[in-house]
């Protein structure tokens, strides 16, 4: 059960890296105030309380769709 949830916090972690990085990546291209405000302004614009419950919510479903594909497999 132990290397279970381990292997669920470590791969829906990974997720939510990926989706971060992609929002703060998306600050910085041509439309994003990320290159006027800087990188803190960036990081001020993207964690917060929705982007994460968003992050969340894609990392499960995500994980559940991976986990099922493991079993077919």
């Amino acid at each position: 059960m132990k290397k279970f949830i381990a292997r669920a916090a470590v791969e829906m972690g990974f997720i939510l890296f990926l989706f971060y990085a992609n929002l703060l990546m998306g600050e910085f291209e041509r439309g994003g105030m990320g290159r006027k405000n800087g990188i803190l302004w960036a990081f001020g614009d993207i964690f917060t309380a929705k982007n994460f419950a968003i992050g969340v919510v894609a990392a499960l479903i995500a994980y559940a769709v991976f986990e099922s594909l493991r079993k077919k497999i």
